[in-house]
């Protein structure tokens, strides 16, 4: 599964006061091998890409618990499924 967020446009401002709890989110789902890689796009920051190995109902419960989406700082997010080609 690919879970796309879409960024605030002062998430940069924004996103210190709540990155520890959103990476410790996140390593935790890493550590259970549900969240494979994840990171933002840059230039403009606009975009981050979670990478998953779990099914859709993991990933929206990760979604809907982040403090960037609960926050504001994600201003929307989609779950889609990923086809690996290689790898």
């Amino acid at each position: 599964m690919l879970l796309e967020y879409t960024l605030a446009d002062d998430y940069l401002e924004r996103r210190a006061a709540l990155r520890e709890d959103h990476l410790a989110l996140a390593r935790a789902a890493h550590e259970r091998g549900e969240l494979l890689l994840a990171g933002a796009l840059p230039d403009p920051y606009d975009r981050a890409l979670l990478v998953w190995t779990a099914g859709r109902e993991v990933v929206e419960r990760f979604a809907e618990a982040d403090p960037y989406v609960v926050h504001g700082l994600v201003t929307a997010w989609t779950v889609r499924p990923w086809n690996v080609v290689v790898g």
